[in-house]
């Protein structure tokens, strides 16, 4: 049996490296978030003076943070399968319906929404869309490219994480073994 590629596995090496630096600018993120909480709670309950803005900030904030974090999280393995099914497959198993998985429903899916997210954000400039939320009505196509850039950071990731099942498939040893988080 010929051996799995070395440059495959240093490909994967490479990738989770970028969704790891990613995941970790993407939590900076939340610096911004709390300050606009911060101001708006002083402002509302200290000086009696709430803001127009800070909804549509944090909301736009939340978002960007839960949409850009989703490449580091299925690199850490924090997207929700069935594990009660999948933990009693062999690995070979698993890596095999992985690499089906990823190859026919999550880059045809990703790809999907990668198109269409483009098209609305590219729409939403052109026509200057703004949020009907509140009386400060900031543009959206901010947000929306938000989306794009998202589904690329999670095809990226799903290239290392197909490479990672395609090995398991093939040699019955995982690359990688993420440990499960129990909430």
């Amino acid at each position: 049996m010929q051996a799995f590629s070395p440059q495959l596995i240093a490909v994967t090496k490479r990738i989770d490296a970028f969704s790891e630096a990613t995941g970790l600018w993407v939590a900076w993120l939340n610096l911004p978030l709390v300050g606009v909480i911060c101001w708006e709670v002083g402002a509302r309950y200290v000086f009696n003076s709430p803001t127009a803005w800070v909804f549509d900030m944090t909301y736009m904030l939340y978002a960007a943070i839960y949409m850009l974090g989703s490449a580091y999280a299925l690199r850490k393995g924090a997207h929700i399968r069935t594990d009660f099914f999948f933990e009693r497959w062999s690995i070979k198993t698993r890596g095999l319906i992985d690499t089906i998985a990823y190859v026919a429903l999550f880059f045809p899916s990703f790809t999907l929404f990668m198109v269409v997210g483009w098209h609305e954000a590219v729409y939403a400039f052109a026509i200057g869309e703004t949020s009907e939320q509140t009386p400060w009505r900031p543009v959206l196509w901010p947000l929306k490219g938000v989306i794009p850039l998202t589904c690329v950071l999670l095809m990226v990731q799903g290239v290392s994480e197909t490479i990672k099942s395609v090995y398991a498939a093939y040699t019955g040893f995982e690359l990688e073994h993420k440990e499960r988080v129990e909430v």
